[in-house]
C-alpha cells in the first residue's frame, strides 16, 4: 500500500552555489508498506537493517554534515532513548555492516562516535521533543530500570499510560548505572538521560526487590500489566575449585562493587578470566586500582573475543595482556586467600559443521601463576525469584513471537529473556514489550514501520570524500587516565572533525535511479562508474517473500532489457547522474521510518 503527498518547494540545484537563482521543482513524498520497499532496506542500508533499533543512520549523519546537531540527536532518540550514552558504550552492529568496509573501499563509517558527536555538539538549550497520545486509564508496572525497563517505560507513557518503575537497587540504570566503569560513560551524561526519561511522568521507586518485599500478584491487583526487565544479575560459575577464595570475584560483582565507591585493594597481579566487555573493563579496572601485572586469559584466540578491535587496542595500550589458548582448572589458595592459579593449554579444532571453532584441552599441559586477585569475567545469568514463573534454562519464558509469560498480564523483556546480549538489543526488546501491551490496551497497533520516498535534490556528495581517512577517537594520555578511576578515556569528536567524519557516509539511504522509458543505452554512466555498479540487466530475481532479489546481468545486447544501477555496489558519487545526456537518472531519498497513528 503506497500514499502520495506532493508538495512544491523551492531549492538550489547546486547546494554549493546557493546564491544562485533557484528553480522550482515539484517535491514528491510517498509512503509504502509493500515487500519489495522493506527488501530494498534490508538489502541497501545494510546499517539500518543491522541496527536492532533500525535508527536512521544516513539520516542522522546527513544533519550532522549539515551541522544540525539538535535534529541528528532527535533522529538518534525517536529510536534509541540514550544517544549519548550509546555513543560511548554500543557494541556497533552498524560498523560491522558498513559498506564503507567492504574490500578496497577503506574502513567503516566511524557510526558509533558521531552518535556521540550529535549529543555533545547540539545545543545546551535543545528542546527535547516528544510526541504524546492522550493519557489512557490503564497502568502498568515495570520491574527493573535498566535499558529494556526503561525503554519500555518511556515507550507506554509516550502511548498514554501511567507507569511506575521500581528498581532493587539505589539509583536507575541499571547494568548501565552499575555495570559500566565511569571512565566509559561518565555518570552525568547517563544521568542526563535517564532523567530525560522520567521526567515525562514515570514514577520511579528504588529500593524495592519485587519477589521479595512486594509480589507479583500485588502488583496484578494494583495494575494493567506488569513487565519483568530485570536483566542478568548473577554470574556464571565456572564450578572449579578454588571460586569461594579471598581475593576472586565475579565480573560484574567486581565493577558492581568499584562503580559503588568500594576501594578494592588488587595487589599487583590480576587474572580475569573472559572474552567480553565485561572481562575488558574489569581488566581496565584492576590497572586503574594500582595492579601492575594484568591478563586476560581466553580459551580460543583474541580474534573470537566478543568485542571489537577497538577495545583490544585500548586494552593493550594499558598496557593489559591478552593470553590466548589457556583456561583455568583451579584456583590455589592458602588460609582462605587466593595465591596462584593452574590453566591448562588448549587448541583450537574445528566443530562438526566446519564453520566454528572449539577450544580443546590439551592432556598434560597444566601450568601455574601466581596472583593477587582473578577475576572471573564469564558472563551472567538471570535472577528470576517470582513464584510461578515458567522458566526456559534459567531465564523466563515468553511464548512465541510474544512478550507473555506463563501468568497472565505479565510480560518480560530483555536480557532476563535472551540472555545477555548489549544495551541497543535490550532497548529494542523493551520497546516492542511495550507496544505489545498497548495493541492490548487499545485493540490496534498505532505505531508501524513504513518506507518514506522523497524526490532528492541534485547530487552533493563529493567523490573526493570517499577518500577521506577514517577519524579516530582522541583519548587521555595513558599515563593520565590510569591514575583516575573515573576520567573519560574517549574525548569525543570536534565540530570539524565530526563534519570531516560525516563526509564519509555514502549516504545509502539515496537511490539513484534510471527510468528505461528516457535511457538511449549511450554508456555514458557505465563509462563513469568507479565501480561496476551499473549493469546490463536481463532479469531481476524475486525472493520467497515477494521483495526483489539479485539483478541477472548479461553481456548479450540482444538480452538487456534494461540498464540499471546497483544499490548494493553504488558509492553515491553522482558521476552517473552528472554525465547522462537524457536526464533520466532520478535521486530519491529512502528511509524506514515509524508511523504513530490516528484514531
Amino acid at each position: 500500500m503506497r500514499c502520495f503527498l506532493k508538495e512544491k518547494k523551492l531549492y538550489s540545484s547546486n547546494q554549493e552555489n546557493s546564491n544562485k537563482l533557484s528553480s522550482q521543482i515539484e517535491r514528491e513524498i510517498y509512503f509504502s508498506e509493500d515487500i519489495k520497499d522493506f527488501g530494498y532496506i534490508s538489502k541497501n542500508i545494510p546499517c539500518q537493517a543491522a541496527c536492532p533499533v533500525y535508527t536512521n543512520i544516513p539520516g542522522y549523519i546527513r544533519c550532522i554534515y549539515e551541522k544540525k546537531y539538535g535534529r541528528a540527536y532527535e533522529l538518534n532518540r525517536m529510536y534509541n532513548i540514550f544517544p549519548g550514552v550509546l555513543g560511548r558504550i554500543c557494541s556497533r552492529p552498524c560498523e560491522a555492516e558498513c559498506r564503507h568496509g567492504e574490500e578496497g573501499l577503506g574502513s567503516p563509517v566511524n557510526i558509533c562516535h558521531l552518535k556521540r558527536s550529535a549529543a555533545q555538539l547540539k545545543s545546551d538549550w535543545h528542546m527535547i521533543k516528544e510526541n504524546f497520545y492522550a493519557p489512557s486509564e490503564k497502568t502498568v508496572s515495570i520491574i527493573g530500570s535498566g535499558p529494556a525497563g526503561l525503554a519500555a517505560a518511556h515507550e507506554l507513557t509516550i502511548l498514554g499510560h501511567k507507569v511506575t518503575v521500581y528498581e532493587a537497587m539505589e539509583k536507575p540504570g541499571g547494568m548501565l548505572m552499575y555495570g559500566i566503569p565511569e571512565f566509559r560513560l561518565p555518570r552525568n551524561i547517563l544521568n542526563i538521560e535517564i532523567n530525560n526519561i522520567l521526567r515525562l511522568g514515570i514514577d520511579l521507586k528504588t529500593g524495592v526487590k519485587i519477589g521479595k518485599e512486594i509480589s507479583i500478584e500485588s502488583l496484578l491487583k494494583k495494575n494493567d500489566a506488569v513487565i519483568i526487565a530485570t536483566g542478568c544479575q548473577l554470574p556464571s560459575k565456572l564450578h572449579i575449585h578454588g571460586e569461594e577464595l579471598e581475593g576472586v570475584y565475579s565480573g560484574l560483582d567486581f565493577v558492581k562493587r568499584v562503580n559503588c565507591g568500594e576501594k578494592i585493594d588488587v595487589g599487583k597481579n590480576v587474572a580475569v578470566v573472559g572474552g567480553g566487555f565485561t572481562a575488558i573493563d574489569c581488566a581496565r579496572l584492576a590497572v586503574r586500582l594500582g595492579a601492575e601485572n594484568v591478563t586476560v586469559n581466553i580459551r580460543k584466540t583474541k580474534e573470537y573475543m566478543r568485542i571489537d578491535e577497538y577495545e583490544k587496542y585500548e586494552a593493550e595500550t594499558e598496557k593489559i595482556k591478552i593470553c590466548s589458548l589457556i583456561q583455568p582448572v583451579r584456583i590455589n589458595g592458602k588460609l582462605g586467600k587466593v595465591e596462584t592459579i593452574t590453566f591448562e593449554r588448549t587448541r583450537l579444532e574445528y566443530t562438526l559443521d566446519g564453520k566454528g571453532r572449539n577450544a580443546v584441552s590439551i592432556p598434560n599441559s597444566e601450568f601455574k601463576v601466581k596472583v593477587d586477585t582473578v577475576i572471573l569475567a564469564t558472563g551472567q545469568i538471570p535472577e528470576i525469584n517470582f513464584a510461578g514463573m515458567k522458566l526456559n534454562r534459567n531465564k523466563i519464558h515468553t511464548k512465541a513471537g510474544t512478550h507473555k509469560t506463563s501468568i497472565a498480564r505479565v510480560y518480560s523483556a530483555g536480557d532476563c529473556v535472551n540472555g545477555a546480549t548489549n544495551v541497543i538489543t535490550a532497548i529494542a526488546e523493551g520497546r516492542k514489550a511495550a507496544r505489545e501491551i498497548d495493541e492490548i490496551f487499545v485493540g490496534r497497533k498505532r505505531v508501524k514501520s513504513v518506507v518514506r520516498f522523497e524526490t532528492a535534490d541534485a547530487n552533493d556528495r563529493k567523490r573526493s570524500f570517499d577518500f577521506i581517512e577514517r577519524f579516530e577517537m582522541k583519548t587521555t594520555d595513558v599515563s593520565k587516565r590510569v591514575k583516575d578511576i573515573t576520567r573519560e578515556v574517549e574525548l569525543g569528536y570536534d565540530n570539524d572533525t565530526a563534519h570531516e567524519e560525516s563526509k564519509r557516509c555514502y549516504l545509502c539511504n539515496r537511490k539513484f535511479q534510471i527510468d528505461p522509458d528516457r535511457c538511449i543505452y549511450c554508456f555514458a554512466c557505465i563509462d563513469v562508474a568507479p565501480r561496476d555498479c551499473i549493469k546490463l540487466v536481463k532479469d531481476i530475481k524475486i525472493k520467497k517473500d515477494g521483495s526483489y532479489g539479485e539483478l541477472v546481468e548479461t553481456n548479450n545486447w540482444y538480452e538487456t532489457v534494461l540498464i540499471a544501477i546497483d544499490s548494493k555496489r553504488c558509492i553515491r558519487c553522482g558521476n552517473c547522474y552528472d554525465i547522462c545526456p537524457m536526464k533520466c537518472i532520478t535521486i530519491t531519498k529512502v528511509e524506514l521510518i515509524e508511523q504513530k497513528l490516528e484514531a
